[in-house]
C-alpha cells in the first residue's frame, strides 16, 4: 500500500491481501528504482550487492525483493487471522537480519510447503547478493535468515538462537 508522502511499501506478510493486480505499476517502479540505486551507489558491483540503504532497512528491500519476484505474501485479515499461505518477512533476532518465514491459515498446510518455499525465496535473494541461510527453529519450523554479504552470521558463522543450520 502506498500513503501520500511515504512511497510504496512492499508487502511483508502481516497486512490484509492486496487487490490483485493493484500493485503491479508501483511494485515495478519500486524494484527498478531498487536495482537503479543498486548500479548507481555500488561501483563496480553494481546491481549485485544490496545498497547501503538496503541493508539499513533489511526488512523493507527483503520483502520488496521477494514481492516483485512473484512469491505471494501471508495476509491477516482485520482480527490478526492469517487468511492467505506465503512468506512473512520480520526483523530477525539479532540485528542487521531478517527472517523469513512461510505462513498460512491454520491447517492450510504451509508448514509441508515450507522448506521448499524458503529455498525458492532463498534462491532470489541470493542472485540479489543477500545471504541467506535456513535453519529449523521451535516446533521444528523451517526460517530463512537473510542478512548482507560479511554481515553477522555470514557463512562460516555460528547458528543463530533458537535454531540449528540445515544440511
Amino acid at each position: 500500500m502506498t500513503v501520500p508522502g511515504q512511497g510504496f511499501e512492499p508487502a511483508t506478510g502481516d497486512g490484509p491481501a492486496a487487490a490483485p493486480g493493484g500493485r503491479a505499476a508501483e511494485l515495478r517502479t519500486a524494484y527498478e528504482g531498487l536495482l537503479q540505486i543498486r548500479r548507481l551507489v555500488n561501483g563496480p558491483a553494481g546491481a549485485a550487492v544490496p545498497a547501503p540503504w538496503e541493508v539499513r532497512q533489511l526488512p523493507r528491500a527483503v520483502a520488496l525483493v521477494l514481492e516483485a519476484a512473484g512469491i505471494v505474501p501471508s495476509a491477516l485479515d482485520a482480527r490478526g487471522v492469517r487468511t492467505r499461505t506465503g512468506y512473512r518477512v520480520s526483523a530477525g533476532a539479532e540485528p542487521g537480519r531478517v527472517e523469513v518465514t512461510w505462513l498460512g491459515p491454520a491447517g492450510g498446510g504451509a508448514a509441508g510447503e515450507e522448506q521448499e518455499r524458503l529455498a525458492a525465496c532463498a534462491a532470489v535473494l541470493e542472485r540479489l547478493g543477500w545471504v541467506c541461510l535456513l535453519y529449523r527453529g521451535p516446533r521444528r519450523r523451517r526460517f530463512l535468515e537473510v542478512e548482507p554479504p560479511g554481515g553477522p552470521g555470514a557463512p562460516g558463522g555460528v547458528a543463530g538462537p533458537g535454531g540449528s543450520p540445515l544440511s
